[in-house]
């Protein structure tokens, strides 16, 4: 038969002494640290302004170029003249003040401007829309020449008369 099992010596030292635990305190310092981290960022994410697109435009200033402009036009054969109201467009207080003072300048060139047309070059719409586009640039290399602002967004022309 097998011999009985021999008790271990009361004197021997247990087998290992099991690795130190980690301190408590450790662990929930570092789980503070990573919830206020991750709250810290979303904070962050949610609070920041959110991008809504383009700034919205400062408001139109309408200018008007008052008296209207009433000239003779260009036509060799007959007498026509053209009346025109002209507004000049701008959402730039700096050329809207520029405008104010330069009108005198401004009205020249325009006066000028429209006396070349004849009446032919301005019978339908896309003559018009020349013109329109030629007396902007006007008032722009105007302004320019002063060296003022010249953010003239648009000349309209609020009345149009040819006879």
């Amino acid at each position: 038969m097998a011999a009985p099992a021999k008790p271990a010596p009361a004197t021997a030292a247990p087998a290992a002494n099991p690795p130190p635990k980690k301190s408590a305190k450790l662990l929930w310092i570092t789980l503070i640290l990573v919830v206020l981290a991750g709250g810290g960022g979303a904070a962050f994410f949610f609070m920041k302004p959110a991008h809504s697109g383009p700034k919205p435009l400062p408001p139109a200033q309408y200018i008007a170029m008052d008296p209207a402009f009433v000239v003779n036009l260009a036509d060799a054969d007959t007498v026509k003249y053209l009346q025109a109201d002209v507004q000049l467009q701008t959402r730039d207080p700096d050329t809207a003040a520029a405008i104010a003072l330069h009108t005198p300048l401004i009205r020249n060139r325009l006066l000028l401007l429209f006396g070349q047309q004849t009446s032919q070059q301005l019978v339908g719409r896309a003559g018009k829309e020349r013109l329109q586009a030629q007396a902007l640039n006007e008032v722009r290399s105007v302004l320019k020449a002063q060296h003022a602002a010249d953010k003239v967004d648009a000349l309209l022309f609020t009345s149009v008369v040819i006879q």
